[in-house]
């Protein structure tokens, strides 16, 4: 995409474009959510990779223990997805586990997940996109609001399942609009896995 800069995970040999305000980080830096208190900060779901827009957009310290935990803006990155039966299935449990993770807790039924459908990005990569969001997720903190997530998983020419999601608040005014995941979303191609 003219303007923007790419994001390229070589491990999963999977690059998109993101807008220059995003924050690239390393591809060996991984994102994820795990359940609300548990000791062995368990991965629920996460990504490798990622660009993060406005790392500290809302910090606080909700649990009190002395550190401020910062909740960014939006994120999207990816991953290999081995225990996915299927793209469908694999689109549907990355939106629906990044948006119970990171804003829903513990209230699964605030996460409403849509079907998966066929998508085909720009560069022609085939597969699945799914995307969930939460409404009234009222949890405690001033950080506490609700998300969305777009979820894309295609098959690899190898015969591996990958997926790239987006995770973003909304409800705010500064809110990253649906038309500028699209278009992230529609650059998803495969590289060569070498760095």
């Amino acid at each position: 995409m003219p303007g923007w800069k790419t994001v390229v995970n070589p491990q999963r040999g999977i690059a998109f474009d993101v807008p220059v305000d995003r924050a690239v980080k390393s591809s060996g830096w991984v994102t994820y959510v795990a359940e609300n208190g548990d000791p062995e900060e368990t991965p629920l779901v996460g990504f490798a990779a990622p660009a993060i827009l406005k790392e500290k957009w809302c910090r606080s310290d909700d649990d009190g223990n002395g550190t401020q935990e910062d909740t960014p803006l939006a994120s999207v990155g990816s991953r290999a997805e081995p225990d996915a039966r299927d793209t469908a299935e694999a689109a549907r449990e990355n939106a629906r586990l990044w948006v119970y993770g990171s804003y829903a807790q513990p209230a699964k039924e605030k996460v409403a997940t849509g079907a998966a459908k066929p998508f085909t990005t720009k560069p022609c990569l085939t597969g699945s996109v799914a995307t969930a969001a939460s409404t009234g997720a009222d949890g405690t903190g001033r950080c506490a609001y609700d998300g969305k997530a777009t979820a894309f998983a295609l098959e690899s020419p190898a015969g591996e399942t990958l997926s790239w999601t987006f995770v973003g608040v909304r409800g705010v005014d500064d809110e990253v609009p649906e038309p500028t995941v699209r278009k992230i979303l529609g650059t998803v191609r495969l590289v060569d896995g070498t760095p």
